[in-house]
């Protein structure tokens, strides 16, 4: 069988798509013409591609369930109980992985468009072009190749959105995200500033059916209030003075996707009313426009306040507040999961050291009682900054009691960032204090060996000898 391979097709695929490794690709043919069997096999193997056959559609089903071929090419009119259809119907569902290319000698629009809507890729038909198939082959592939680079994003995306925290309360809460990611259902998120709602929302989308389709994120306060249409809607060429081309709103691009309203209750009363006529009717027109667009958007909302609360006193729509509660989230603060505040802090350690090219430290028992006495009214983001604030300002490994001090953590149900037993009067003499605590307790756990203590600590040894004999440190080799 002679090369069918199109130059010029060739010339046009993408570098990614002509390398494609096509031996690794499992084609199979199914028709009952042993004719055509033939040319397709030997046709496609000419070209490199792993080809199996069979020849009716009880013997296809039972090769896609044990060979999972990436493509099917199945003849519709097959004698049998399967013709092509049925193997189709069977087949798709279970196997989500493979695509069929549908064949047929007696084609009509009602077959392919039957074909098409239960997942057939493409309709061809018979005498069949070799030119076609191959061009529908390359495009599966090329598809299946972004297929597969999305899903590995996806995957790393979320094991890096990971929420941290086995308390109670966090299992609680990624139940409840888990069950609410898969349906469609509009979700307002509470907690207090710095809990993680960000977190949350990113979950309910990445773990969603639309997480191939993007996220976008409005944070409400920061929109005044004569721009929110045009930042929600977008605009038409010429809607206003400096509108000098056409610009797509947050609508516009989150359109299949998930749109993020963070800070709503900071939204005006104005703005309020603008924001819940889309979300009833899912349609708006630009500004300075005329056509109305349609959108598919999922809404998931959050704020750090208690929206009862504002609506009595008259900062918060009643029927907004309605439509946007369809299920109700709340984060808990970090001081109501103090367990997890170990988790919290060995991930952040992990994200640092690989993000900043540090060495990975260590928290002794006492740092980590410490950080559990503190009460966090930043929340996870507030031991977050702490956490990266250690990594920089901790020369060694080891992290005690008096490196948080240094770092500036309060003392227990303090919220001031100087520690109630610091009597200094400047940052010299508190950095002066710190160094030398740390020296003596870094010479102590190397036995007083200064040569193994400079190297411990990163530095020379000569420095050493002379911040030692500054602080008049003794009993040292």
């Amino acid at each position: 069988m002679a090369n069918v391979t199109n130059p010029a097709l060739e010339e046009k695929l993408p570098t990614s798509q002509v390398n494609f490794e096509k031996a690794s690709l499992q084609i199979l043919v199914v028709d009952d013409e042993s004719a055509i069997r033939e040319v397709l096999s030997a046709s496609l193997a000419d070209e490199g591609y792993n080809v199996k056959t069979a020849r009716s559609g009880e013997e296809g089903l039972r090769l896609i369930e044990e060979l999972r071929p990436q493509i099917v090419l199945l003849d519709i009119w097959m004698p049998g109980s399967l013709d092509g259809i049925e193997v189709l119907r069977a087949a798709k569902g279970r196997f989500p992985g493979t695509e069929f290319i549908i064949m047929s000698g007696h084609g009509n629009i009602e077959t392919a468009v039957k074909a098409v809507k239960l997942g057939a890729w493409d309709f061809v038909e018979k005498p069949l072009s070799i030119d076609k198939i191959l061009i529908l082959i390359n495009n599966i592939t090329f598809f299946q190749s972004e297929r597969g680079e999305k899903n590995a994003l996806l995957n790393r995306l979320r094991r890096n959105i990971a929420i941290i925290g086995e308390s109670e309360a966090m299992v609680n809460l990624k139940q409840m995200v888990a069950r609410v990611a898969s349906s469609t259902s509009w979700v307002l998120i509470t907690g207090e500033n710095g809990t993680g709602k960000e977190l949350v929302a990113q979950n309910i989308h990445y773990l969603s059916p639309r997480a191939g389709r993007p996220f976008v994120e409005v944070n409400c306060a920061a929109i005044p209030e004569d721009l929110i249409e045009s930042e929600l809607f977008g605009y038409e060429k010429g809607a206003f003075t400096g509108a000098d081309k056409s610009r797509r709103g947050k609508f516009d691009h989150a359109n299949g996707g998930t749109l993020f309203l963070d800070e709503i209750a900071d939204m005006s009363m104005k703005a309020q009313a603008k924001v819940l006529r889309i979300l009833q009717e899912r349609r708006f027109t630009r500004v300075g426009g005329e056509d109305t667009i349609e959108v598919d958007v999922r809404v998931v909302a959050a704020t750090n306040k208690n929206l009862v609360d504002e609506i009595k006193a008259g900062r918060f729509r009643e029927d907004l507040f309605y439509r946007l509660n369809v299920i109700p989230c709340h984060v808990p603060a970090l001081r109501e999961r103090g367990n997890d505040i170990q988790s919290l802090i060995t991930h952040f350690s992990e994200q640092f050291a690989k993000e900043g090219g540090y060495r990975h430290k260590i928290f002794s028992d006492q740092a980590i009682a410490k950080l559990k006495a503190y009460t966090w009214p930043g929340n996870v983001r507030e031991l977050r900054n702490f956490i990266e604030r250690i990594y920089i300002l901790t020369p060694g490994e080891h992290v005690d009691v008096v490196d948080l001090k240094f770092a500036g953590l309060p003392g227990p149900g303090s919220t001031s960032d100087a520690s109630a037993d610091d009597d200094l009067s400047n940052f010299r003499e508190a950095r002066a204090k710190f160094e030398k605590e740390y020296l003596l307790r870094k010479i102590a756990e190397n036995k007083g060996n200064i040569s193994k203590t400079a190297e411990s600590i990163g530095l020379e040894r000569s420095y050493l000898h002379r911040k030692i004999k500054g602080y008049g440190i003794s009993d040292v080799e």
